[in-house]
């Protein structure tokens, strides 16, 4: 059985493949488009949707790793698709490069990252797949296709595809020379930070904010691009140990196994934590900055906004909170990101809002993801492909311009559905 990382789904594929090459992976395509059976690629499981289910063929890709090539005049590298993200920064550090804006969690395979549309937050970058300048794929006919910057409508669809065009194995991205970031953390009333966060994001080269819901707390972080050679400082290896694993991910677990046992006591709790942050200013390379270690598991929704819609949509999950009662132990993260042309990007055609609520693992059901996505809906909101939400192909075709676009290219390259898995199904529709 294949569980993904956030335990929301699990399937037991008929059968599991882990191709060394594209050859390999054209000829189990074409053996299960032969013989009526779906196919579905797999990275580290870190989509909390159902986008990587694979009751078919599941095909890891974990044998298909590492750099390609490198263009060092142009910064442009090529990866195998199952190249997983923590892997990236030590292949480009060789050659003086960096990625251009990462989100905070690593373990995902490039190919999924992008195929589900991860991002950061900074108005002056676009999510992981808009630094796509060309990748390799095999379609659902088994062909072997490269698609570059000169086939503009089969980019815009493959760089963010959902697995639903083809099975990626390379990509091609446009990097920038290597960068470090001065980070600000620091914790702040809440009420201020809302209000302050349209000019904040555009203010910083990269801006975020967590609030921690039942108080008036929110802590956040701005960090600012500097040259590579800038001398890291900030607290020592021991203070950071106690920050980021000690207390964010060791206390924080307990702390929200107790507030799953006994949910009367969250806000307490939430209360403390809010109390415990300390400002503190740091400066390292980009990726240890932009990079956090989330070791509690939990749930996530997350949707984007239009960029104006943050602080409405953040005041209606508040009230929503104290009125229904809901006991939310983890923080709610606030980020932006720079419109796009990709035809699935949540960004596409607009600058926007990220507004992502979780819950821990363990916390018993309820209806809060259902009433903050009902808030998101209303907001015209896009909800991020990887992670939980309850949108289908009606609703989608009406937020994204798009869309039917996207299903021609689908058509052409997976003409019988050999990619496709209930997911798709809903979301893209059945054989379209």
């Amino acid at each position: 059985m294949w569980r993904n990382w956030g335990g929301t789904y699990s399937v037991t594929p008929q059968r599991v493949v882990a191709p060394r090459d594209a050859l390999e992976v054209s000829a189990l395509i074409v053996e299960a488009r032969e013989r009526g059976t779906t196919v579905k690629p797999v990275g580290s499981g870190h989509s909390f949707s159902a986008v990587a289910v694979a009751p078919g063929v599941q095909v890891d890709m974990s044998a298909m790793r590492g750099l390609v090539a490198v263009d060092a005049a142009a910064g442009q590298v090529a990866l195998r698709a199952g190249t997983t993200l923590h892997q990236i920064p030590e292949l480009l550090a060789l050659h003086g490069l960096a990625m251009p804006n990462l989100g905070d969690v690593d373990a995902q395979t490039i190919s999924g990252a992008t195929a589900t549309g991860t991002h950061g937050t900074g108005l002056g970058f676009g999510g992981l797949s808009t630094q796509i300048v060309g990748l390799k794929l095999v379609t659902g006919t088994g062909e072997l296709l490269t698609v570059g910057p000169e086939q503009s409508r089969l980019l815009a669809a493959t760089a963010l595809g959902l697995g639903a065009l083809g099975v990626v194995t390379e990509i091609t991205l446009q990097c920038v020379p290597a960068f470090s970031l001065r980070a600000q953390e620091r914790p702040e009333r809440v009420d201020e930070v809302i209000e302050s966060f349209l000019h904040n994001v555009e203010s910083h080269d990269h801006y975020e904010f967590f609030w921690f819901p039942h108080t008036g707390h929110a802590l956040t972080k701005s960090n600012t691009r500097v040259p590579v050679e800038t001398p890291r400082s900030g607290p020592g290896s021991l203070r950071r140990y106690i920050d980021d694993e000690l207390i964010s991910n060791q206390l924080f677990r307990g702390t929200c196994a107790l507030g799953a046992r006994f949910p009367a006591v969250v806000p307490k709790l939430n209360s403390l934590a809010g109390n415990v942050l300390s400002p503190r200013t740091y400066t390292d390379s980009s990726t240890k900055v932009f990079v956090s270690s989330r070791a509690v598991r939990f749930r996530e929704m997350e949707y984007a906004v239009p960029l104006d819609r943050v602080p409405a949509a953040l005041g209606e999950i508040r009230r929503l909170i104290e009125k229904q009662r809901y006991r939310i132990s983890f923080p709610i993260e606030v980020r932006a990101a720079a419109a796009d042309d990709l035809m699935l990007s949540t960004a596409a055609g607009r600058t926007s809002g990220y507004i992502a609520v979780h819950r821990y693992h363990g916390d018993a059901q309820d209806s809060y993801f259902d009433e903050v996505e009902q808030i998101m809906v209303a907001h015209g909101g896009r909800p991020h492909w990887g992670k939980m939400h309850t949108r289908d192909r009606a609703y989608l075709r009406s937020v994204y311009p798009r869309f039917d676009e996207f299903l021609a290219v689908r058509r052409e390259l997976d003409p019988d559905g050999v990619f496709e898995n209930p997911y798709l199904a809903s979301v893209l529709g059945r054989g379209d």
